[in-house]
């Protein structure tokens, strides 16, 4: 990431928008928004596939439990950009279920496939899928549902100002497609 062209272009955007940038206030503000943007973009880094490396830490179950597991997380905090308007995402809640094959994630990772997919330029649909598609390369199963709720300040804050607002999605992959018991573990 290029902290200095941010810190730059947020300069610019400062006078653009009628602002001193050397005033008080404002004169660390485009250092700060570099930093920002560093961490809350960090996802921008990595591919599906190497979030699915940094976090696929399982764990072999044994046959009894083979058939009788299935792994359902819910309530996982997120927060990410629109790509649209670079607006904030935010009460986003994700609920992940999975089936196993012989192996479980360890449950932290699962949070942190979340919260890593989220820290791109995102959709809330595309959100639903990568984290999908790494949990089924880190688990090494084909099916996982996962249901993300959250709101976005380009509904809330601008535009309809509908500050109640808030957009559900709901990604199947694998059996989770067709079983609608399955669907009902991410509700």
């Amino acid at each position: 990431m290029d902290k200095k062209a941010i810190e730059y272009h947020i300069r610019e955007i400062l006078k653009a928008i009628g602002e001193d940038p050397e005033r008080e206030g404002l004169r660390e503000t485009p250092a700060r928004v570099a930093r920002m943007y560093e961490e809350v973009f960090e996802g921008i880094s990595y591919s599906n596939h190497e979030i699915a490396e940094m976090f696929g830490k399982t764990f072999e179950i044994s046959e009894p439990e083979r058939s009788e597991t299935a792994v359902v997380m819910k309530d996982i905090t997120v927060f990410s950009y629109c790509e649209h308007h670079m607006a904030l995402m935010y009460d986003m809640y994700v609920n992940v279920a999975y089936i196993p094959r012989g192996r479980v994630l360890g449950l932290s990772k699962i949070a942190r496939i979340c919260d890593m997919a989220a820290r791109r330029l995102q959709l809330q649909e595309r959100l639903g899928r990568d984290i999908a598609e790494i949990i089924s390369e880190a688990a090494g199963t084909p099916d996982v549902g996962v249901r993300i709720r959250g709101s976005h300040s380009c509904m809330t804050a601008r535009g309809i100002r509908n500050a109640s607002s808030s957009t559900e999605t709901r990604t199947y992959i694998g059996a989770f497609q067709t079983d609608p018991e399955l669907k009902k573990l991410i509700d």
